[in-house]
C-alpha cells in the first residue's frame, strides 16, 4: 500500500502566533498517514496541530506516569496516524549527559488496512553540538527499542536527530559503522530518493539564523538533521518498504512567518507484505 510519513519538528509555541495556523495548514495540505511530531508542548498544543487532518494523536504524556524536567520549556515527542495506532513504548532519552532532553521517543503500533501493524515511532536526540557521545547512545537504545516491537513489516523511524549525515549516530543508523560492537542498518529516505542536500536546519529560515547566531556563530551554517528512516530486509525479511519519493515541507515562510525553525521531511513509500510468486 502506498503510504506517507512525515516528520516536523514543531518549535513548541515559541513566537508569532501565527506559527500554528501555518502548521496545521500545511499538515493538512500534505494529508499525510503518519506524522513524528516533537517540541509538542502538550495534549492541547496537539490537537490544534491536528485539527481538521482526520488524524489520531498520542502525546508522550499520555503514555507517561511522569513529567521529564523542561517540558514546559521545550514540549515533548508525539506520534499520529490515519488508522488507530497503540503505543507500545515511551523511551526516556536522558541518558548521561542530556539531562535536560525532555523528548521521550514514542513508538506505536499502527494498524494498516489488510497489512496489518507496522512500528512506528517519534524520536528527538540531544541538541547540543558537542553531543554526539549523548546522540551514540540515544541511537543505541532507539535500535533496541526497535528490537522489541519491530513487526514483519519494516519499522518507520522519523524525528529530529540533531546529526548530520556524517555523525557517528547516523552512519551507526546507517549502517556504516558499528557503535559499541554493535551494528543495524535502516535506509535513510532522503539518501534514497531525494534531491539536492536536503537541509532541515538552515540560516535560510529566519528563526533558525537567529538560533544560529546564538549556538553555532558562525555564516552560512546548514544541515540536514531531520529523517526518516525505514527498516530493512536484515530485520524484515518477509516484507518490504520501497521508498519512492522523499522532500522537504514547511521550508518557505508565509506573509513573512516561518511555521518553525525546522523544515519537514516528506516521505512516500510502498508497503506490504512479499506476496508469493
Amino acid at each position: 500500500m502506498r503510504l506517507r510519513a512525515v516528520t516536523i519538528n514543531v518549535q513548541n509555541t515559541e513566537g508569532d502566533p501565527r506559527r500554528l495556523g501555518l502548521l496545521n495548514s500545511e499538515l493538512r495540505r500534505l494529508a499525510p498517514d503518519l506524522v513524528a511530531l516533537q517540541e509538542v508542548v502538550d495534549t492541547d498544543h496537539l490537537a490544534a496541530l491536528l485539527e481538521g487532518t482526520g488524524l489520531h494523536g498520542t502525546h508522550q504524556s499520555e503514555a507517561m506516569s511522569y513529567t521529564p524536567p523542561f517540558v514546559d520549556r521545550y514540549g515533548g515527542n508525539a506520534v499520529a496516524s490515519r488508522w488507530p495506532h497503540r503505543v507500545v513504548e515511551v523511551l526516556d532519552q536522558r541518558v548521561r549527559g542530556a539531562g535536560d532532553v525532555p523528548w521521550c521517543t514514542v513508538a506505536a503500533h499502527v494498524s494498516l488496512p489488510d497489512e496489518g501493524d507496522v512500528l512506528f515511532v517519534s524520536h528527538t536526540a540531544a541538541w547540543r553540538l558537542d553531543d554526539e557521545a549523548v546522540r551514540e547512545q540515544q541511537a543505541l537504545a532507539l535500535t533496541d527499542l526497535d528490537a522489541r516491537h519491530r513487526t514483519d513489516l519494516p519499522s518507520i523511524i522519523a524525528g529530529d536527530f540533531n546529526a548530520a549525515p556524517e555523525a557517528a549516530s547516523i552512519r551507526y543508523l546507517t549502517g556504516r559503522q558499528s557503535l559499541s560492537g554493535r551494528s543495524v542498518h535502516y535506509h535513510d529516505a532522503w539518501e534514497v530518493a531525494g534531491e539536492g542536500p536536503g537541509h532541515t536546519w538552515s540560516v535560510d529560515n529566519a528563526i533558525t539564523a537567529a538560533l544560529l547566531d546564538q549556538i553555532v556563530r558562525q555564516p552560512g551554517h546548514r544541515r540536514r538533521i531531520d529523517y526518516v528512516f525505514t527498516g530493512s530486509w536484515h530485520a524484515h525479511p518477509k516484507a518490504r518498504c520501497e521508498i519512492r519519493a522523499a522532500h522537504l515541507a514547511f521550508d518557505e515562510a508565509v506573509d513573512g512567518v516561518w511555521p518553525s525553525d525546522h523544515h519537514s521531511v516528506v516521505v512516500d513509500v510502498e508497503i506490504g507484505a512479499d506476496r508469493a510468486a
